[in-house]
């Protein structure tokens, strides 16, 4: 049985515009079904697909093994920026040390040469790394909107507990697709099936 939870929202009083209308016009509508294990979370992607229903977004508390080719999601490109920053922290230390001994501060140590390549590798090799985790921990922060001051987009609690969810974007649904969408939950032994209003 379908539980209908609505994410409370002010309609704007400059306007007087209606709470409900407000809420719907600014929001989008999401259907969700919690399910209870990750087995039960894959078949009902697959069934999805079979019936040919856009599937909005998939929530689990753990990385999933076989979701990502279910949805059509193709590998992350967050490498090539690992790469990129990787390069620009060796650049940079390596720069920076051959620049210190050899133009800043030339001193001779235990009879080296002042261009000594080996003695730099393990600073060049720790700023490499460095800038590569720090910079795709940036980047995954930006892409994903998160960081200081973000609003978490929870749909349900339990998501980052011990349920996987599935949701589909109502918001322009009839009612008729809508009924089609619980009778596809309730034949893939969904938990609890919600509703919801959430920021667009």
């Amino acid at each position: 049985m379908a539980t209908i939870r609505i994410e409370p929202t002010i309609g704007d009083p400059a306007t007087g515009t209606d709470k409900e209308e407000y809420a719907r016009a600014t929001n989008r509508d999401i259907f969700f079904g919690l399910y209870d294990d990750e087995v039960k979370l894959l078949d009902a992607v697959r069934a999805a697909n079979e019936d040919h229903l856009a599937i909005d977004d998939v929530y689990t508390p753990f990385p999933v093994h076989g979701l990502d080719p279910l949805l059509g999601l193709e590998e992350s490109r967050l490498h090539v920026a690992g790469f990129v920053f990787g390069s620009i922290g060796c650049l940079f230390g390596f720069g920076f040390m051959t620049w210190v001994f050899t133009r800043d501060w030339p001193i001779i140590f235990g009879g080296k040469p002042y261009w000594s390549v080996p003695a730099f590798i393990p600073i060049t090799f720790e700023l490499t790394v460095l800038f590569a985790s720090v910079g795709m921990v940036t980047v995954f922060y930006i892409i994903n909107g998160l960081g200081p001051g973000a609003e978490p987009r929870r749909l349900h609690d339990r998501i980052t507990d011990d349920k996987f969810c599935i949701a589909f974007d109502v918001t322009e649904s009839s009612d008729s697709e809508i009924d089609r969408l619980r009778q596809y939950f309730n034949r893939t032994g969904v938990e609890t099936v919600h509703r919801k209003l959430v920021a667009a």
